[in-house]
């Protein structure tokens, strides 16, 4: 029997994706309100310091939180409990170290930063404001990490929406009441809100963490225990010397485009305006609906860890399959729907700016970009986090290249085919290579044609609906939400119709909500579920290949857990 059914990562998934959803929304609402409030320059600033920021907080918290999850699923897998302890102690001294060396740094060449990079001195105090949150969200992602472990993620879940509501408190109140003037003092303003949430985050995580580790690990620590720094520095080393390369690309990438902007023959102001639009407007509403992606990603990783560890080759397959049918059903929906209320949704959310003009320009990303999350998810659950950090800097540095050759020639259309050149480089990449590792069957017709018929049909039949029965509704947002509904409806029923939801993916839907699947592994096809099933679920399967016939003798062993 398998430790953890797929009936309970299920569940696990949408609680995450609920309280995910519920902090995208709130934080996507303030995002909008600030952006009204200061206007496109003061968040392309705000954007143009978070890449810093961004490099910053990448040294302080690399590696960490995934070596914290393999080595605690490792010591409860294999019953030592005991380790539990001695693991969280070595992984918080990591985290202090890493976290108070980057906001010294930090803090420290904020002003050559100001003046050299970003040749703007209004982002100096800010930067190194930034400083004082480093060490608290390194320690945060030792406590992440330990929840993801033991399949206790709405304790994240609760953190985060604790930690968006503190944050939009303080920064509303630092807005309102001790800054009310120019750019600086706004991004100021934004910056401390930040670090107050993340105090209060810290704190939050920690005494959670102290509850929870008293009930569960009691045992006393081994004193001694040779291996456990080794192994920690071991997973968390490469992954953050990778890291730190890549984030420093992806920096320098960020720094570039204001420039090139102005090179191009753009005011500073500008710049930073149609910088601002595309970074702090258009991509959190691409990325808004992403919370479903995200949270699912997160929760695989101990999951197929723990699969690979057993060489559960078919469930891991099986679980591959449903993951990529899942992300792509879901988000080409979500790019159609985008695509096609681009323009209603950016005048209802940023009045006055070109925010709706790059959110249609930009929806086809939106499958793209959310399978890839999958991808690397399963990807870091096999190990193989290293090649998939390997590809993230390829892709970053190909992008460093292509904003300064295209930007200065053709201003923010260059920017834009970067953005889609390097999503297509790193999904492209990583799916041959998870494909090199295991064997799922890939359904084309399913996965990918018939919901993209099924999202077209829904869009053009709710448009011309709209257009020959003119119906106003106010407020606008209102009017768009009622439309969006009609399209989900639509495409549900649609994607029935075609064939996308067969039968088979029903009878596993029911098993997801049935009490009666308890006993039993969900997440892995065998003969005990109803035959129709098992029988269609081997197509998720193609015959075994070299990488995944080492210790997988016995096949029988490996799918009746």
């Amino acid at each position: 029997m398998v430790k953890k059914h797929a009936r309970e990562l299920f569940w696990s998934t949408i609680l995450l994706t609920a309280a995910t959803l519920a902090v995208r929304t709130v934080s996507v609402g303030f995002g909008v309100w600030i952006s009204n409030r200061a206007g496109a320059e003061a968040m392309g600033l705000f954007s143009l310091m978070s890449g810093v920021y961004g490099f910053a907080l990448t040294l302080a918290t690399a590696g960490i939180h995934l070596g914290v999850v393999h080595l605690i699923v490792d010591a409860t897998g294999k019953g030592e409990n005991h380790r539990v302890s001695l693991i969280m102690r070595r992984a918080v001294l990591y985290a202090l170290t890493l976290g108070i060396s980057s906001a010294a740094l930090l803090t420290l060449f904020a002003e050559p930063i100001s003046v050299y990079w970003l040749h703007d001195m209004r982002t100096v105090r800010s930067l190194r404001l930034f400083g004082i949150s480093l060490p608290l969200i390194a320690l945060s992602s030792v406590f992440s990490g330990y929840f993801t472990a033991v399949r206790r993620t709405y304790k994240n879940a609760t953190v985060q929406v604790l930690e968006q509501g503190i944050k939009i408190g303080a920064t509303m109140y630092l807005l309102a009441i001790l800054f009310a003037g120019d750019i600086e003092a706004v991004c100021c303003a934004l910056v401390l809100g930040g670090v107050v949430a993340e105090c209060g985050s810290f704190l939050i995580h920690l005494g959670l963490f102290l509850m929870d580790k008293s009930r569960h690990f009691p045992q006393k620590t081994v004193k001694k225990e040779k291996g456990i720094t080794k192994r920690l520095l071991g997973i968390s080393l490469p992954i953050a010397l990778t890291a730190y390369l890549r984030s420093g690309l992806i920096t320098l990438q960020h720094i570039l485009i204001p420039e090139g902007l102005r090179r191009r023959g753009s005011a500073h102001a500008a710049a930073l305006a149609a910088y601002g639009s595309v970074h702090s407007m258009a991509m959190p509403i691409l990325l808004y609906p992403a919370a479903l992606i995200s949270s699912c990603a997160g929760l695989l990783v101990p999951e197929i860890a723990e699969c690979h560890v057993q060489n559960s080759r078919r469930r891991i397959c099986y679980m591959i399959s449903r993951v990529w049918w899942l992300a792509l059903l879901f988000s080409i929906g979500t790019a159609g729907i985008l695509a096609c209320f681009s323009q209603e949704i950016g005048h209802a959310l940023y009045p006055g700016t070109d925010a709706g003009n790059y959110i249609r320009i930009l929806a086809p990303l939106v499958p793209i970009m959310y399978v890839d999350t999958a991808t690397d998810a399963i990807m870091k659950g096999l190990g193989e986090q290293v090649y998939s950090m390997n590809i993230n800097i390829a892709d970053a540095l190909i992008s460093v290249v292509l904003v300064w050759l295209l930007i200065p020639r053709f201003g923010i259309g260059g920017y834009l085919f970067t953005i889609y050149f390097s999503e297509l480089f790193n999904t492209v990449l990583s799916i041959a290579h998870l494909l090199s590792l295991t064997a799922p069957r890939i359904r084309l017709g399913k996965w990918v044609f018939k919901p993209l018929f099924a999202i077209v049909g829904a869009t053009s039949a709710v448009r011309l609906c709209a257009q020959a029965f003119p119906t106003p509704i106010d407020p606008p947002a209102l009017s768009i939400t009622v439309h969006v509904l009609l399209c989900l409806l639509l495409y549900l029923l649609l994607l029935w119709l075609l064939g996308a939801v067969d039968r088979e993916d029903r009878l596993w839907f029911s098993t997801l909500f049935s009490k009666k699947s308890r006993t039993r592994s969900l997440d892995t096809p065998n003969k005990r579920m109803r035959p129709a099933a098992y029988r269609n679920s081997r197509r998720y399967c193609r015959p075994s290949n070299a990488a995944f016939s080492v210790g997988m003798s016995n096949e029988k062993s490996a799918t009746s857990e």
